[in-house]
């Protein structure tokens, strides 16, 4: 990986190509992000960068913080992450990596906290199938049969059951980068990104290209 980036999720609209074909994306105002720390094999054992991003106010950022964004000679940020890249040494302290690293045909992971949707049932956490809803029937939005009485006599692991859904880390892989708008920051992803509007995206070259 020697391409990272992060960027929050504007929202999804869509694009014609030269060619007439409608194409849905997803924008997304990536950086800029600034260099706070560049880590190294030598020093640290291996080889990334730690990048801020999104500016903060002062008064919001305790002391031990503060001593890593003065030590840089940044300004607050918000978002602290860290990217294990093999040309670390590449970058320098308080360098600004903006959305051009990315061009157009680049094969990306996208990575976000994805929407809450709070304790759901079986039926819209995992897509089973309900019951007759007729009066006679006793069996309507219910899971259904958990486990066997005897043999094995337990509930296996992994078992589609009602619990919380959503509001987890979701990666989607091998997304294709449609245009880069390098004096607005933007970049238009096709397909869909994980998470609500506003949520902070992770943008890496992807690990696994078709």
């Amino acid at each position: 990986m020697k391409k990272a980036i992060l960027a929050t999720k504007i929202g999804m609209t869509q694009i014609f190509d030269e060619t007439g074909a409608l194409i849905p994306v997803t924008v997304l105002q990536a950086g800029p992000c600034v260099v706070t720390q560049v880590k190294t094999v030598e020093n640290d054992g291996y080889s990334a960068v730690q990048v801020g991003y999104m500016d903060k106010r002062s008064k919001l950022v305790n002391k031990p913080v503060k001593g890593v964004f003065d030590k840089a000679g940044v300004s607050y940020k918000r978002y602290i992450r860290e990217f294990k890249l093999e040309d670390a040494e590449n970058y320098k302290v308080a360098q600004e990596i903006k959305a051009d690293i990315f061009a157009a045909g680049d094969k990306v992971d996208a990575s976000a906290i994805s929407k809450g949707h709070g304790f759901q049932g079986a039926i819209k956490r995992h897509g089973q199938s309900r019951g007759p809803m007729a009066h006679g029937s006793k069996f309507h939005r219910h899971a259904g049969s958990n486990g066997s009485a005897t043999t094995p006599g337990r509930v296996f692991k992994g078992k589609h059951m009602p619990g919380q859904m959503g509001g987890v880390k979701v990666t989607i892989q091998n997304l294709t980068v449609v245009q880069v708008n390098a004096d607005q920051n933007l970049i238009l992803v096709k397909g869909a990104v994980p998470g609500p509007k506003k949520c902070l995206v992770t943008l890496k070259e992807t690990v696994k290209a078709i």
